[in-house]
């Protein structure tokens, strides 16, 4: 279905003005790829730094499902043993690096191709998930920490940020690589291994002259960095593409088609917790978290794969039928605690069918282009 659309017309341009990456990250990943073999598939490389994440969420998640570990009023939820925060920190650390270097190696080893592309970004929409649920732990929830629903706000910010980079390629032409990229990787890292150092114990704690919890201030630097660091670039870069005719030159609907589908879905999931019978997204928080991640993914994926191939991105997405079904049986029935097979049921589903779909693409790419995805296949 996609491979048509694949036959890219254009090279993978992108742009990052970032300091810590000229300075800092680029300078470091360039030093480390040295030491790669030139056996290694830049692939595999984006591969583990994205299941290493994984990993941190699910680790997470034996420990502290419900987020009550770091909270002082729910002795019945032990806290996270401290070597977890060590073996997360440096799960971020290298995941962060592998993804910096698998471009890296991919042109060392003369390998570069839309599916790299394709395997890199695809994966990461999905990382906007694992990174901010995983951090949540740190604080939890109850006292000294922050609710789930404003945690869920936090972590469909992160999403848009990610999702409008892409949109503004889509407009544009050329990805420019937010500031917040690095930086937010790089600080939860630091995060990672202050606890590791002092326990999330050390947390709990009113930041003097403005009096506020040390997880609100976090809360609100969350805000500053989507609201200052991200957009204002996006739709700056976006009105001088315009203004001095160096994009696609799009009109208003097809400019604003890719938004659409993802701000139908952050909608939706909003209005089910908030009309929610249960209270869903305080019984299954990670649930709830995860499935929203997933379905988002495979919008931005499509997204991906539209501006790679120069194409129109579809308005609507199928994810979404079953979900405004679900929405509506919840505000007309109320259902009680039914709610949660549905939740269970939908997030399976979606789960499933974005694997599949990645397999899918993976596989017809590879049968196209003649390449291993997870090797290099070395000329006869």
């Amino acid at each position: 279905m996609f491979l048509i659309y694949l036959l890219l017309k254009g090279q993978y341009s992108s742009i990052d003005t970032s300091p810590i990456s000229k300075y800092v990250t680029h300078p470091f990943w360039n030093w480390v790829v040295e030491f790669y073999p030139r056996w290694i598939a830049p692939n595999l490389l984006t591969l583990t730094g994205f299941l290493q994440l994984v990993a941190n969420f699910f680790l997470l998640t034996y420990y502290d499902c419900n987020f009550y570990a770091a909270s002082r009023d729910h002795p019945e939820s032990p806290p996270v043993p401290n070597w977890v925060w060590l073996v997360c920190g440096l799960n971020m650390f290298i995941s962060h690096t592998l993804d910096g270097t698998d471009g890296k190696q991919a042109r060392r080893t003369k390998t570069s191709s839309p599916l790299g592309e394709l395997f890199d970004h695809g994966l990461d929409s999905w990382v906007t998930l694992f990174m901010p649920v995983a951090m949540y732990s740190v604080y939890g929830r109850g006292e000294g920490g922050v609710d789930v629903f404003r945690v869920f706000l936090i972590t469909i910010g992160v999403q848009f940020c990610f999702m409008v980079s892409h949109w503004e390629k889509y407009i544009t032409g050329v990805l420019f690589l937010p500031w917040g990229y690095d930086l937010s990787q790089l600080g939860l890292t630091f995060i990672y291994l202050l606890t590791f150092l002092g326990g999330h114990d050390m947390w709990k704690f009113k930041v003097p002259i403005v009096d506020m919890q040390m997880s609100n201030v976090f809360e609100i630097v969350c805000y500053v960095g989507f609201l200052g660091l991200t957009m204002p670039f996006t739709f700056w870069n976006i009105y001088e593409s315009y203004k001095n005719k160096t994009g696609k030159m799009l009109g208003l609907w097809e400019a604003m088609r890719p938004v659409i589908a993802t701000i139908s879905l952050f909608s939706l999931m909003i209005v089910w917790a908030k009309f929610s019978s249960c209270d869903i997204i305080e019984l299954y928080p990670r649930l709830f978290y995860l499935t929203t991640g997933t379905v988002f993914s495979n919008i931005t994926c499509r997204l991906i794969i539209a501006q790679m191939s120069n194409t129109r991105c579809e308005v609507f997405h199928w994810m979404l039928v079953p979900l405004c079904c679900i929405v509506a049986l919840v505000i007309l029935i109320a259902p009680g605690n039914i709610e949660i097979y549905i939740l269970w049921c939908y997030a399976l589903i979606v789960i499933s069918a974005h694997v599949h779909f990645g397999f899918g693409v993976v596989r017809e790419m590879c049968d196209h282009f003649k390449i291993n995805a997870l090797t290099i296949k070395h000329a006869d």
